[in-house]
């Protein structure tokens, strides 16, 4: 439930440093995609060793959320901008804005309809039921809250 919140905040935080570092020193507005995309390097081989490599979970399901967009978008900002309120203005709104809309083409996959047993589910529903979280009746009530119920 935390994941359209958390996940860009934290994110915008690592690159407006490095957007901070590279215009100050080098006057280049790169500094976001470049971050953007060490971090997405990062966060693959987090996916890879530790979902598949312990687990065998099934990598698709595990992807990292797609960063590049908005680390152009906050560069391209600064770059036509050239200060620094607008870019936190502007920028950050659209960081904001455009986290959610860019990965549905990644989640789209999910929603193909498909027939098992007489009974129509999507691709995530049936993903969901194969897949089946384990944990306390603490944790499991706290997440069956929410409208992620698979994870």
């Amino acid at each position: 439930r935390m994941w359209p919140t958390v996940a860009p905040i934290v994110a915008m935080c690592f690159a407006a440093a490095a957007q901070s570092f590279f215009w100050t020193r080098f006057r280049l507005p790169i500094g976001a995609t470049t971050v953007v995309l060490a971090l997405l390097i990062g966060e693959w081989i987090n996916r890879y060793d530790n979902f598949w490599g312990w687990t065998f979970f099934p990598i698709n399901l595990v992807f990292p959320s797609a960063l590049i967009p908005m680390g152009f978008w906050l560069d391209i900002v600064l770059m036509i901008s050239g200060s620094w309120l607008v870019t936190a203005l502007l920028g950050g709104l659209g960081w904001g804005l455009l986290f959610y809309p860019i990965n549905w083409p990644v989640l789209a996959q999910y929603h193909q309809a498909a027939e098992i047993d007489g009974v129509l589910l999507t691709l995530a529903d049936l993903i969901g039921f194969n897949y089946v979280r384990t944990g306390t009746p603490e944790y499991i009530r706290m997440v069956e809250r929410g409208t992620l119920r698979t994870f």
